[in-house]
């Protein structure tokens, strides 16, 4: 599957209302949204201050909901996007699921596993290789992460 230009912001944009979501929430901004056929199947949020589960990241949240929705752990013919670099942790979750693209918004350099600090998706020992489109509307997401930790810092 391809994406235009304007198809990929149109889906990025929705990742970014989602790290809005997550952003009202007090949860770090990161929102996520899964894609088969051109059509949204999973879309979440940052959501490990609600459920006190360190591992609800956006990005596992989606995968997870979509293996649900599909009945199927593999996710052959999806795309993921997300506004901020996965982590090594979603990395494999990505992985694991087989997703075959991610799109992604901004950079992570502190834990960023795609590109930033790890580059675990282009690991030749991997079965599984994913291609990747970073820099999707990166700067509202790195925007909204800032505005969040400084808004954080003011209020502690």
């Amino acid at each position: 599957m391809s994406y235009n230009q304007s198809m990929t912001e149109e889906f990025m944009q929705l990742a970014l209302k989602q790290a809005q979501t997550a952003f009202d929430e007090g949860e770090v901004p990161i929102g996520a949204v899964l894609v088969k056929d051109n059509q949204v199947i999973a879309a979440d949020h940052n959501r490990k201050e609600q459920s006190g589960i360190a591992t609800a990241h956006a990005e596992k949240l989606v995968i997870e909901g979509a293996n649900c929705s599909l009945g199927d752990w593999r996710l052959n013919d999806c795309s993921l996007f997300v506004t901020i670099e996965p982590c090594v942790m979603c990395c494999g979750a990505i992985i694991q699921s087989r997703i075959p693209r991610l799109f992604y918004g901004a950079a992570d350099p502190k834990f960023g596993g795609v590109s930033s600090l790890y580059h675990l998706l282009e690991d030749s020992r991997s079965n599984h290789f994913v291609e990747v489109y970073p820099d999707v509307l990166a700067k509202q997401s790195a925007n909204l992460m800032q505005d969040f930790f400084r808004k954080l810092r003011k209020n502690q």
